[in-house]
């Protein structure tokens, strides 16, 4: 190798770099640490980049389709034209917290009061369980037997559901050491939630100051090259999160109006809680719309056995349409990722960040994903494809 200038700073890289991987495999914890307080300083600022991600979707459509008419254009100081960026992010937060009182005023109320049915209701559930069960093992007496001991046991269901209601309502509290540090928690958090809201509000605000002071910036301190693939993954990045919330969303919107539809003409019970219920579970990727009918499935079951699985042969019925016919046409491919991949990534996201990571992997991986199949076909085309002698050269070969 000669030693010029160009490899011996290739060299001095190569070292720096495993100088930096050596020292950080030793403090290693010291290196978590360290990670975990920039993170909890920045966190913030990293809630209001994703509130203002997400409220950027609904501030679009309204300043691009709905406050940019040929009318607002033709007008000359115009208060409308010139707050039309300010009355965008009001009216977009607007529609958000519509949407959450919404799903709060009807699904809890309903909840609350179905709890209480619930607690009325189990223990004659209980009652008809153990004689059905006494029936269908009649010529057993070892499990009757086993049946009456249950069935004498002296359950106090009335205690048990006020006690999951009070760990439920004081969980939080009964967690915390004492009553200084609920109120700095509650304190913290309410301080860190008005930070991330402003500082959403100014990146919608600004977002186009923000993009050129950031290309400008990337352009001034790295070479063409990063600068164009940087540019590239940041567009691909964009591109898929927000067709996948914009997909979610109105598959959910959707999935939830089938439900509170089709329960409402079968006279099925709790069809506007369920069918809410289903909605808002249903925005976490494949397991969302079963855990809402997981919970409208023990609400019937105890209330009447047979409902509750003429309901489930109806979701699936309903999850059979929606993800056949109605999804592919709604949303489509709408992050092009193979379902396998979208298991993966609601897997690993899921075991590494909960929720959140159910629905951060799935654009993210679709972003490498793309990232890598026109890689590899770049390259497939770079190599040259052996074709099949034909078949005279077989014979010929064969002889």
């Amino acid at each position: 190798m000669n030693l010029n200038q160009k490899n011996i700073r290739k060299i001095r890289g190569l070292i720096l770099f495993a100088a930096v991987v050596i020292l950080a495999l030793m403090k290693f914890d010291l290196l978590c640490s360290a990670a975990f307080f920039i993170i909890q300083i920045l966190r913030p600022f990293m809630v209001g980049g994703m509130i203002a991600f997400v409220i950027n979707i609904p501030m679009r459509f309204f300043e691009t389709k709905l406050l940019k008419g040929e009318r607002i254009k033709n007008r000359k100081n115009d208060y409308l034209k010139k707050g039309r960026r300010g009355l965008s992010i009001a009216l977009s937060f607007l529609v958000v917290i519509l949407v959450i009182t919404l799903v709060a005023v009807t699904v809890i109320p309903q909840l609350v009061a179905t709890i209480k049915v619930l607690t009325d209701e189990i223990p004659v559930f209980w009652g008809n369980v153990i004689k059905e069960l006494e029936v269908l093992f009649a010529a057993n007496p070892e499990l009757i037997q086993v049946l009456n001991d249950f069935e004498t046991m002296e359950i106090d269901w009335q205690k048990i559901m006020s006690t999951v209601i009070e760990f439920l309502r004081n969980g939080m509290s009964d967690m915390l050491s004492s009553t200084f540090s609920v109120a700095s928690s509650i304190i913290s958090s309410t301080v860190n939630f008005f930070i991330a809201l402003v500082f959403s509000i100014y990146i919608l605000a600004q977002k186009e100051k923000l993009g050129d002071q950031f290309t400008r910036f990337l352009k001034a301190y790295t070479s063409p090259k990063i600068y164009k693939n940087v540019l590239k993954v940041c567009g691909l990045l964009h591109t898929n999160f927000s067709h996948f919330i914009t997909g979610q969303c109105t598959e959910a919107v959707i999935l939830g109006l089938m439900f509170v539809i089709t329960m409402t003409l079968f006279r099925f019970d709790y069809a506007v809680m369920i069918g809410v219920l289903i909605a808002f579970t249903a925005l976490i990727p494949i397991v969302g719309a079963f855990i809402g009918c997981f919970i409208g499935a023990f609400l019937m079951l105890v209330d009447d056995p047979v409902r509750a699985f003429w309901f489930v042969i109806l979701f699936v019925v309903l999850q059979q349409i929606e993800g056949n016919l109605i999804y592919p046409h709604v949303v489509g491919n709408s992050v092009g990722l193979p379902s396998i991949w979208v298991l993966a990534a609601v897997t690993i996201g899921g075991s590494l960040m909960g929720v959140f990571g159910m629905l951060v992997f799935i654009p993210l991986l679709s972003t490498v994903y793309m990232l890598l199949r026109e890689d590899v076909n770049k390259k497939n085309k770079t190599i040259p494809v052996l074709k099949e002698p034909e078949p005279e050269e077989k014979q010929k070969s064969s002889q």
